[in-house]
């Protein structure tokens, strides 16, 4: 399993952008040890739409250098402490969304568009801070204003799911942010809780909620790859390991002691 993963994040090169999910949605908690071993800095990381406990982390190694993201918190072990204190002093940029945003730009990528129309952020105070965010008139009808979402294109979108098929399937259930990260990536690395040898899309039961082999480029095994966080229909978050996280980490100290112990579920 781990040389699956260390094949995983060699993938991953410097000054790239990563596509991450929300805490709910599936985040392989698994690659984040093999990604910040591999030590591919510079990165860009896009939250789909709001990041967690592996954005603190790669923070605190030391290898982001900007987030767009509508938040970054560790739920209710409290707020991200790496990434505050990079933000307080400085070491990363970060670009501030609304959720409705990078669903958009997700899906102006995934249509291949330059960019998709919102009028939610009209009159809101965040639009002075993105200069690639545009207020345009509309076209199609004079006097009205829209404001446009460019297209967001990751390099390598990275989550975990419960199960894949022998041909690359993979179950996302009803997360279809998931989907919506493989639609717009360029590369699509997936770990998974198990692999099955009947095929996710020839059964009824979950083809509906299978993203196809097209659209993922690789797949490793990793059981309880989510830990500390939780996996829908399998396991539940791990709060105790979650604060004692969000605890050592309120020191640069504190987070490199904690991410040397080999933790595991």
């Amino acid at each position: 399993m781990a040389e699956h993963l260390r094949a995983l994040a060699s993938l991953v090169r410097p000054g790239m952008s990563l596509a991450l999910p929300v805490d709910y949605a599936g985040v392989s908690m698994a690659m984040t040890r093999p990604l910040i071993r591999h030590g591919a800095g510079d990165l860009h990381l896009v939250c789909v739409p709001t990041g967690g406990l592996q954005v603190d982390q790669l923070i605190g190694a030391g290898l982001v250098r900007s987030v767009e993201t509508s938040a970054v918190s560790l739920g209710e072990a409290g707020g991200a402490p790496r990434f505050n204190d990079a933000v307080k002093k400085g070491g990363i940029r970060v670009m501030d969304a609304t959720c409705p945003a990078i669903h958009a730009g997700l899906m102006a990528a995934q249509k291949g568009v330059p960019f998709m129309p919102m009028r939610g952020l009209i009159g809101s105070d965040i639009l002075a801070q993105r200069a690639d965010w545009q207020v345009i008139d509309n076209p199609l009808e004079t006097g009205d204003s829209i404001a446009i979402i460019p297209a967001i294109h990751p390099d390598i979108a990275i989550f975990h799911v419960p199960m894949a098929d022998r041909d690359g399937n993979v179950w996302i259930g009803r997360r279809r942010e998931l989907a919506a990260m493989a639609y717009a990536a360029t590369q699509t690395l997936v770990t998974v809780e198990r692999i099955v040898d009947r095929s996710l899309l020839a059964d009824e039961t979950t083809a509906a909620g299978t993203l196809p082999a097209l659209y993922v480029d690789a797949v490793a095994e990793a059981p309880r790859g989510a830990w500390p966080y939780g996996l829908w229909g399998e396991y539940a978050t791990d709060t105790d390991e979650m604060v004692r996280y969000a605890t050592a980490a309120r020191t640069p100290e504190g987070f490199a002691d904690y991410m040397a112990q080999e933790v595991c579920a």
